[in-house]
């Protein structure tokens, strides 16, 4: 059966409370199966007889938004794509020593244009990096404070994404990437 890592987008931030017990019960309730989460902050591993990662993220968005009573986007990766992207991020020499690094999901790859804009990005030490569908943010500065945070980065590249902080993404990549 195949597996995917699911990542919500904004769950658990003012009033958009979702528990990750309630959101595991929901999706093993709409037949995913074997349903695991991490932390607090809608990352889940769950198994399914779809393939597509287009058709989980509809099927897990319906379901939990349904469950929640408020919209919920979902992007999903495989296994494998979460742990070759660690690869990736790694392969990728910091700009500025002590940096923080987070990883944004999108829904979709970026458009060109939106990709060039992203790549082209050097302000207040901050930098991106579009790898496929995922962004690599590297800020030399608080994350909070950051221009580029997930909100505008969702508006340069026309579409939806959650971002990460890539200790959690490799304590994802460690725990469920095959």
């Amino acid at each position: 059966m195949p597996e995917f890592v699911v990542f919500l987008r904004a769950v658990n931030v003012g009033k958009r409370k979702l528990t990750m017990a309630e959101a595991r019960d929901a999706l093993s309730q709409s037949g995913f199966a074997d349903v695991e989460s991490h932390i607090q902050t809608g990352n889940f591993l769950l198994g399914t007889t779809m393939r597509s990662a287009a058709k989980v993220e509809a099927a897990v968005s319906e379901c939990l938004s349904a469950h929640a009573g408020f919209d919920i986007v979902s992007m999903a990766r495989t296994r494998t794509q979460v742990r070759s992207l660690v690869e990736e991020v790694d392969g990728i020499p910091a700009v500025w020593e002590g940096a923080s690094r987070y990883v944004s999901f999108l829904a979709d790859a970026p458009a060109a244009a939106a990709r060039k804009r992203l790549e082209a990005w050097d302000e207040s030490r901050e930098r991106a990096f579009v790898l496929g569908k995922d962004v690599l943010l590297e800020i030399g500065g608080p994350y909070n404070e950051a221009r580029l945070g997930n909100a505008l980065l969702e508006k340069i590249a026309g579409v939806d994404g959650t971002a990460r902080n890539m200790t959690v993404v490799r304590a994802i990549a460690e725990k469920w990437g095959a």
